[in-house]
Order: structure tokens, then sequence, then C-alpha cells
């Protein structure tokens, strides 16, 4: 591991003196879980590490879920410096956004969820294993290629249409979160800002790109969520239950009236280089009543435009599973396969 200064600030403002202007030179540090990895595998090699663990300013570290009559509305702020086992845990968040709270609760292990934060989890880096292996020049350390394209890519993009480097967003939370409509409110030099979540994520090609669209001086305070009376539910296909990385990952929200489903959301997870959004498998589910039947139908729609790599044609079935039985939880149903 190379070198660096830590530093321990104590505000958000003095934190944000400490960045630089261009990515690579400074990381931040919140539960450590995916930084420490990079920077032992010479993939991260920063001069300044800086840490977020020792500003108490209460945006950043608390969870504020507001005082609502039943049906009204109103906005639940969960600071970035949040734990993921706090948000798992969080006896309201369970109540009113299920999709995020299951999804938290099967990042990792305890150990991870208990270390890891929900900032750390929007921003990580992906997984790709070419990225990760600090031999190997892919584009996003500034090569030429993409060696997932023709290479290993069992874990990689199904909806690959336009992007020369084929990793999957690795965020879990991200789907759940764009699918309840969820902001980030961002910190900066000029002051603080607000992006949409489903504006938030960028499929990277080059070094002087992340993940996501924050400026290298930037930090996530918080993640703003509406409370507008949704019903949500996340579904996940793993090859195991224990610790493990999704394959594929639906998440679902749509209001329901008189038994018809409006306004829906369907967000996939780790099927494209950012979180994707099913647009044909909403039109089907809009105005309907959600039964077996039209779940599985919403499932094969949410295929559409699936182009998949040479070992991760698989995937596509996965995706029919995951959308169909996320739009059965989110209705309500009693689940009746075998987890």
């Amino acid at each position: 591991m190379k070198n660096f200064t830590y530093y321990r600030p104590t505000s958000l403002e003095a934190a944000l003196a400490l960045l630089d202007n261009r990515w690579g030179t400074t990381e931040l540090l919140a539960g450590g879980t995916d930084l420490l990895d990079l920077q032992k595998e010479y993939v991260a090699q920063p001069e300044k590490v800086v840490s977020l663990n020792f500003i108490q300013e209460p945006a950043l570290t608390r969870i504020d879920v507001p005082n609502l009559p039943a049906g009204s509305k109103g906005v639940v702020s969960i600071g970035a410096a949040v734990k993921l086992a706090d948000i798992a845990d969080h006896p309201e968040l369970k109540k009113l956004f299920p999709s995020l709270t299951d999804a938290a609760g099967q990042i990792g292990g305890p150990q991870i969820r208990n270390m890891g934060t929900l900032g750390g989890n929007l921003c990580q880096r992906n997984r790709c294993w070419y990225f990760r292996d600090e031999h190997v020049q892919c584009l996003l350390k500034g090569g030429r290629k993409c060696y997932a394209t023709d290479g290993e890519n069992r874990y990689h993009a199904i909806f690959t249409k336009g992007h020369p480097c084929v990793i999957v967003n690795p965020s879990t939370l991200a789907p759940a979160l764009i699918a309840l409509g969820a902001s980030a409110e961002v910190a900066g030099p000029q002051g603080k800002r607000t992006i949409p979540l489903a504006q938030f994520f960028q499929a990277p090609t080059k070094p002087e790109q992340r993940e996501h669209v924050l400026a290298p001086n930037e930090i996530v305070v918080r993640v703003l969520i509406p409370v507008e009376g949704l019903r949500n539910a996340s579904y996940e296909v793993r090859h195991k239950q224990s610790y493990d990385w999704p394959l594929v990952q639906a998440a679902v929200a749509f209001r329901l009236s008189g038994g018809k489903a409006t306004d829906v959301r369907i967000v996939l997870g780790h099927v494209a280089p950012t979180p994707h959004v099913a647009s044909e498998a909403e039109k089907l589910v809009e105005g309907q009543t959600i039964t077996p039947e039209l779940a599985a139908r919403a499932g094969e729609a949410a295929t559409a435009g699936a182009s998949p790599l040479s070992q991760n044609a698989y995937k596509v079935h996965l995706v029919k599973v995951a959308v169909k039985r996320a739009l059965l939880l989110a209705s309500g149903a009693t689940p009746d396969w075998v987890l």
C-alpha cells in the first residue's frame, strides 16, 4: 500500500477544504470496506485519505423520519454516514421502505453492514476483476480496451448497448432508492446541491470518471426520500444466501388504488453499468391489477434491449424471475417460491 497522509476533520467544511479538484490524489474514508481493498490492490493510490468519521453534522449522521399522520406526505432524511445495519434494522424505515431495508439487510455479512455506510454503498467502485487487478490496464485505468467484453464476463452487464465498458453498477441500495424517487444532497466548494438518484450514476469510460457524477471535491451529505405511500419491494437473485453479490436485483414501487397499480417504477440492479430502468415493464404494469400472470409478463418485458455477453445469458432469465417476484411481494402476495 502506498504511503498517504491521514486527515480527521471535524466539520464538513474542513473536509471539503482537503479535497482536490481531480480524481486519484485524495480519497474519502467512511466504513473503508471498499477503499482499503482498492488501496491494497494498488488500484487507489491516494496521497491523502480524509476520514468522515469525526464529523458530527446531524444531516450526515442521522436518520430523520417525520411523524406523519397516515396517508400524508413528507420527506425522510438518511445521512450518508449512517451504517447499513442501522438502515436495515430501523423500524420506521421498514414500514415505509421495505425495499430499502431488505436490500440493506442483505449486503455482505454483519461485519460489513456494521462498517459500511449509505454514502459508501452509493459511491463505491465497480467489482470487475479486470479493474481490480493491478496488472491489467483496462479502460478505466487508462488502457484501450475493456477486457471483460471478450473475456471472463459471467457477472458483467447484459444491457451493454453503447457502453464500451461492461461493468455492472455495484450499489444494491441504488435501485430501491431510484424506484422510491430519492435524491442525494451533495456538498461542494460552491455550496450544496440536490441530485435525483436517477441522474446520480453514469457509465465511466476513462480514469477521469467515476461510477457517479460527483466532482472530485464533492461529498454526499444525505439521501432524501419522499414519503408517497408507495408499495415497494426489492428482490435479489444470488448464488447463495450468505455473503455474496447479487447476480440480478429488481426494485419496484407503485401506488395501489382500487386494486390497480399506478406510477409504476421498476429498476434493475447488477445488470448494467448504471441502475437500469425497465421502462417497457413499467408501461405494461401501469394501470393494471398485479397478478402472477401479469408479473410474469412484466418480467419478460423487463428484458427488452438485453444484449448478453458470451458467458452471462443466464442473467436474462434471472431478470424475469426477479421482476416477477418483486412485483408480487410489493402487491402483498404471499411468496409461494422456495427461497
